[in-house]
């Protein structure tokens, strides 16, 4: 790969004055690797918990005691994580249609929700497709402040006017293909605790897909009843090649597992064909994987800055998911960058992205995904709907320097897009 001397100078610039940024993350990866491994001696992990299991499943003691461990790792006191959970909105729509029923509301006090839970909602699709609306479950919004901050007044109002229909209170932590700020888990405790106070009996429901191991505990630590993800993202390590979880209350988890089976059944069965070792070495990777996702982003915001486009999170801003944003307000420009990114990948390097009319999402997208796995979001990618103001957003990096490459190679492509 030829860099030209300005991308050379830049990156040892972002490198300089990113030490103590660098430091920060991997303290934050250090406390959540030993708080994985404490849950490991506790639970007596062994090669025998590799073992695959077949047909029903029955007494998979790995499965079972992942469950257990991964319960301890979110702070929460029930999980289920199974490789068969296709991607986060499957995990997502488990755990809705586990908790939601005919005549709930489902209340999303983030704004809106990814675009691939338009369909599962009933925002969009057609009448009879199966979505929660098609049940009789309604959506409502309230969008966040200018600030990033819940409209909490907003929220109040809502809650207090629709009283127990308001079944499931929805968060969503990351950006999502928002032009706004990732929600951090301080923050999310604050919504909670206030949720709480007017309806106790509603579910807060949190998608936590990108934010896993950026901070030290995550929202069910806090009260959040249900957080939901992907393990192709920070929690599978770049280890598991497929799956998703669910951790929360044990009332939540076991509503949503009869949605993964079948009601009565829930986590009781489900073979593993083999994947446990997958997952079990993923989440031990994962905050140490995350933590090179993180020093990406942070290196991607430095150069993209120095290099006059906006960007969120600023270099030197606290992270709460691995994504960063680059705004480059042409679509010539986010289709350079998603090139970049693929000719600086590890896999397909030689393909060059198009846009497309991708399944579940409104605008076309273009996609760059050089990656060991299908669509992990923790290895190298980059995305963005082609619609103004026309955002790449950027996530993943298995190891810090063929994340740096990566930057490099896109920023490269900006730049000679300009000549």
């Amino acid at each position: 790969m030829n860099f030209s001397q300005k991308i050379i100078d830049l990156t040892f610039e972002a490198e300089q004055k990113l030490v103590d940024t660098f430091a920060r993350i991997d303290e934050i990866s250090f406390k959540n690797t030993q708080k994985i491994m404490n849950s490991f001696k506790e639970h007596r992990v062994s090669e025998a918990m590799f073992n695959p299991t077949s047909g029903y499943g029955y007494d998979d003691r790995g499965r079972d005691v992942l469950d257990r461990i991964w319960a301890d790792v979110m702070g929460a006191e029930a999980a289920f994580v199974r490789h068969s959970i296709v991607n986060g909105t499957q995990a997502l729509t488990i755990g809705l249609f586990g908790l939601l029923r005919p005549g709930d509301i489902i209340f999303s006090i983030a704004g809106k929700p990814y675009d691939t839970l338009d369909e599962v909602i009933g925002n969009t699709g057609s009448r009879g497709d199966g979505s929660l609306k098609d049940f009789g479950v309604d959506y409502m919004q309230s969008d966040l402040n200018a600030d990033g901050s819940f409209d909490f007044e907003h929220i109040r109002s809502v809650l207090t006017e629709h009283g127990s229909r308001v079944k499931v209170v929805f968060i969503q932590r990351s950006k999502g293909y928002l032009n706004r700020k990732t929600l951090s888990v301080a923050q999310i405790a604050k919504a909670t605790e206030f949720v709480k106070s007017i309806s106790p009996a509603s579910y807060v429901v949190v998608d936590n897909c990108y934010g896993e191991f950026t901070e030290e505990n995550e929202p069910t630590a806090f009260g959040a009843d249900m957080i939901i993800g992907s393990l192709i993202k920070n929690p599978g390590g770049g280890m598991a090649e497929s799956g998703g979880y669910i951790a929360g209350t044990p009332r939540a988890v076991e509503l949503a597992s009869y949605r993964l089976t079948s009601v009565g059944v829930g986590c009781e069965v489900g073979a593993t064909l083999g994947q446990n070792k997958n997952m079990f070495k993923g989440l031990f990777y994962a905050p140490h994987t995350t933590a090179q996702a993180l020093k990406t982003a942070h290196l991607a915001a430095y150069i993209f800055d120095a290099l006059g486009y906006e960007v969120e999170p600023a270099w030197n801003e606290p992270r709460y998911d691995i994504i960063q944003t680059v705004i480059t307000r042409a679509p010539e420009k986010l289709c350079a960058f998603c090139r970049g990114i693929q000719a600086g990948s590890p896999i397909d390097s030689f393909v060059v992205p198009e846009p497309w009319a991708m399944p579940g999402y409104s605008d076309n997208v273009i996609m760059a995904a050089g990656a060991f796995t299908q669509g992990s979001s923790i290895e190298l990618s980059a995305d963005g709907p082609l619609r103004p103001p026309y955002t790449a957003f950027f996530q993943g990096g298995l190891t810090y320097e063929s994340g740096r490459i990566g930057i490099m190679s896109a920023a490269q492509a900006m730049i000679d897009i300009e000549k």
